[in-house]
């Protein structure tokens, strides 16, 4: 995805490639199915279309989740969710480069179509690469490099195309999903936890999960062509490629999000009962609720100002409330004030008491000892008359 410009200039010659590939009924169309990476976007693994042609030397992959690092503007693209992917075609040797370098394996699939579904399959992707079709806003859930593979097989086959009868019992959720592929990385785990919103709670039917590229694989692995009352697979048996181990991340518990906001919560808890000075107590709580400023103006940001849907309705904004923001106010501005501190407690403490029962967006362990620094530091300038620790007073 770094050689953007190599693969721009592919892409223009590919568009003869695949106009000419519809009279070579021989081509063979594989699934490509590549491991889980280390960065941030490629823990989910990847998918890519690999068509060849024999008759012609062809064997060019066609790959839906590429980005252009150089777009102005890119980090603020991102966060809002306005950054266009795009479909590119290139040789498959260069895409293999870039999996071999980054030691991930790499598994190919024969599609078992007929020529006149291979015919429809190349009228769809010569349609993509128009220069007003080939980029995309992405959507993680529902229109990705993955989601994008289904669509266009499904297109291809047609009604003929079976998936096996809908499951019955709990679905897990989108979620769920991902969070099989974050549990390596706490952190990130922990970030995405704060940022994703009510939508990740949905349920994922068997079509859906296939917004992750393993599940893909899975999931087409598991369906089959109805031709003429015979069922075929859709997919043939696995061709390994390339071939590296499974990642293994080690775990060190003394490093993870909850362990460290634990110690700080007791520390926290400790400098409440030691320090009784204003001044002390004043420096403590700008920087507090610095942090947690930050992370309220992010529970608004993405509640109501991105484009992300899967970010939107995210009740950490509950315990994560814009009150927050005028409790620094007031402490920046050394102001007496007791209300809003009153509301980010009873905010915060009722998320923290009923989010089991009442709340169905889950909530990662580690926001725990975080709900409690905030309860404990807004109650201790709420002025409860039943709080010992109260600072109201204080000279």
């Amino acid at each position: 995805m770094t050689k953007f410009i190599c693969y721009l200039l592919l892409f223009l010659i590919s568009g003869l490639t695949v106009l000419k590939s519809q009279e070579e009924p021989e081509a063979e169309v594989y699934l490509i199915t590549c491991g889980p990476g280390t960065e941030t976007y490629s823990i989910y693994g990847h998918s890519a279309l690999r068509i060849i042609i024999p008759g012609n030397n062809s064997d060019i992959v066609y790959n839906w989740g590429v980005f252009d690092f150089s777009t102005p503007n890119f980090a603020w693209k991102f966060a809002k969710g306005r950054l266009m992917y795009m479909l590119v075609a290139y040789p498959f040797s260069s895409f293999l480069e870039e999996y071999f370098l980054e030691e991930r394996w790499v598994e190919a699939q024969k599609l078992n179509l007929e020529p006149d579904e291979i015919e429809r399959l190349f009228l769809l992707i010569t349609e993509n690469l128009k220069p007003e079709n080939v980029k995309y806003r992405y959507d993680f859930f529902y229109d990705n490099c993955s989601t994008r593979i289904r669509d266009i097989i499904e297109k291809s086959v047609g009604n003929k195309l079976l998936y096996p009868p809908q499951e019955t019992g709990k679905l897990p959720s989108f979620s769920d999903k991902i969070g099989e592929y974050q549990k390596p990385y706490p952190w990130l785990e922990l970030g995405i936890d704060l940022l994703m919103g009510s939508p990740g709670n949905k349920k994922a039917s068997f079509r859906d999960r296939m917004f992750l590229p393993l599940e893909l694989q899975k999931g087409l692995s598991e369906a089959v062509i109805n031709r003429n009352g015979k069922r075929v697979p859709l997919l043939q048996n696995s061709i390994t490629i390339l071939d590296f181990d499974p990642l293994v991340i080690k775990h060190n518990f003394l490093l993870s999000p909850f362990f460290i906001f634990s110690i700080l919560l007791i520390i926290i808890i400790i400098l409440t009962a030691l320090l009784r000075g204003k001044t002390a107590n004043i420096i403590m709580d700008l920087i507090i609720f610095t942090v947690f400023s930050v992370l309220a103006l992010l529970m608004i940001f993405f509640n109501f100002f991105t484009d992300h849907q899967q970010l939107r309705w995210n009740l950490n904004i509950i315990w994560l409330s814009p009150f927050i923001l005028f409790c620094f106010v007031a402490l920046f501005l050394k102001s007496d004030t007791t209300m809003w501190f009153r509301l980010t407690f009873f905010l915060a403490a009722g998320f923290l008491a009923f989010h089991l029962i009442i709340f169905p967006q889950r909530v990662n362990e580690a926001f725990i000892p975080l709900m409690l620094i905030l309860v404990l530091r807004s109650s201790v300038r709420a002025n409860f008359k039943w709080n010992p620790l109260t600072l109201h007073h204080l000279t």
